[in-house]
């Protein structure tokens, strides 16, 4: 597939340094020290120009393009990409949006801008919170196969009563799959000697209920969902995630310092009690019990102001905490001083187009930690090594990195064991280590 990506900035790099090894990419990027460092960094073709050019798309192979991203920091920009492409070849596009607005219009009249996809940043991101909201502890959440699997990466606390014990010991989850560990630098694939040690962030894929009833244990003494809501930050994604909890019948909290802002979120919001105020006034806080609070989300216009907000809401009491980063550099400073989770809203929205790439089985991909490793799920055919034969048999053909983690037939989850046989039409749900994905992919 030819790939041809509009636009340099992080979203653009993650889904270049993605694709460059299995597919032809070129990116086009305005600023020329960009343009040349993505020649340096990359195996793709780079060129510098504007991408609202039909001679520079031209340049960077329009007519022999598969496929076209638009993903700029500007919204309007990427729509123009998107049309200009559409009057030179009929290739189809993909716009990266942060205004949900946009993604309105675009979903009422289908195709406008001569967009074939949209991706709304906002939106995606508070999506993925209200997924993690779910599951204490969680890393991570997916949904797979129509909601019948989901996947989670869970870390093993100190307060964990798993630290310490082995797959084996632990493998009392009916439909439940342990698949990876991630430890320090490390990626582990489970198995059933593979002890779990505090600080290790483990993957695990299976039903919505084993899923959830293994993130209780791993979190004694704690709700099973997060009923008090508190988001920081009346900003677009802020008003997102308050959004998404009130579509789930929610009542969240949130506070933003702009009294106009503050207006607006109250009438566009009529589920959530909108507080003007500055959240990093620790007298406010303790006076409207935000120590109470389930979870604490900053959303805020910086990531300095995100992190401030995350350790005041730690100091005063609350158990976990959500922060928006911008910088993906700041990811593991974030969760080295207690945060328990960080979202950078480019990685989503990369993650989201790049699965647009993969070969017409899969179906969805999930990248976990920075893209070390993979969950996809995949629709088998007649000629896939899996189908046919057991598990145990049909692992040979694939190389190591690989687990089998669930398995949907005619909407029935079947949990995978070594005797389990794959048919036709199965859509399996499967964790690679990233290294390998493409080897897999040619068998599958």
């Amino acid at each position: 597939m030819y790939v041809l990506i509009i636009g340099a900035g992080q979203v653009g790099q993650m889904i270049a340094s993605n694709l460059a090894s299995s597919h032809e990419v070129a990116v086009v990027e305005r600023d020329p020290e960009v343009a040349e460092d993505i020649a340096y960094s990359f195996d793709v073709l780079s060129v510098q120009g504007d991408g609202t050019e039909p001679e520079v798309l031209r340049d960077a192979g329009l007519e022999q393009a598969d496929l076209v991203v638009a993903c700029t920091d500007s919204d309007e920009t990427n729509i123009v990409i998107s049309g200009t492409v559409k009057s030179v070849n009929d290739v189809f596009t993909i716009a990266r949006v942060r205004r949900r607005t946009l993604l309105n219009t675009w979903e009422g009249t289908r195709g406008a801008f001569g967009v074939d996809f949209m991706v709304c940043t906002d939106l995606l991101v508070a999506q993925t919170i209200f997924r993690i909201s779910g599951f204490p502890r969680a890393q991570d959440v997916e949904t797979f196969a129509g909601g019948l699997v989901r996947m989670a990466e869970f870390e093993i606390g100190t307060e964990s009563p798993l630290a310490g014990q082995s797959v084996s010991e632990l493998d009392q989850y009916g439909s439940m799959t342990f698949a990876g560990v991630f430890r320090d630098d490390e990626m582990i694939v489970a198995q059933g000697d593979t002890v779990f040690q505090t600080g290790d962030r483990i993957v695990v894929i299976g039903s919505p209920s084993s899923v959830k009833e293994f993130a209780m244990v791993n979190v004694p003494d704690t709700t099973s969902s997060a009923e008090d809501v508190v988001i920081v930050g009346g900003s677009e994604i802020g008003f997102q995630t308050a959004r998404e909890f009130e579509a789930h019948g929610f009542e969240p909290r949130l506070i933003e310092r702009d009294p106009e802002r503050a207006r607006e979120v109250a009438e566009a919001l009529p589920k959530t009690f909108v507080m003007e105020s500055d959240a990093t006034d620790t007298e406010f806080l303790a006076r409207e019990h935000i120590d109470e609070a389930d979870i604490v989300i900053a959303a805020l216009d910086s990531d300095e102001k995100n992190l401030l907000v995350s350790l005041l809401a730690r100091r005063v009491g609350v158990d976990r905490t959500v922060a928006i980063i911008e910088n993906t550099e700041y990811t593991d400073l974030f969760e080295t001083v207690g945060i328990n989770v960080a979202i950078n809203p480019r990685e989503e929205t990369a993650e989201e187009i790049v699965r647009f790439t993969r070969t017409d089985q899969t179906e969805k991909i999930a990248m976990l930690e920075h893209d070390r490793a993979e969950v996809i799920e995949v629709k088998l055919g007649h000629d896939s090594s899996l189908t046919g034969q057991q598990i145990a048999d049909s692992m040979a053909d694939l190389p190591n990195g690989v687990v089998i983690g669930a398995i949907s037939r005619d909407g029935e989850l079947v949990t995978p064991r070594g005797t389990t046989v794959p048919e036709p039409g199965d859509h399996v749900v499967l964790f690679v280590d990233a290294t390998v994905l493409d080897d897999v992919s040619a068998v599958l």
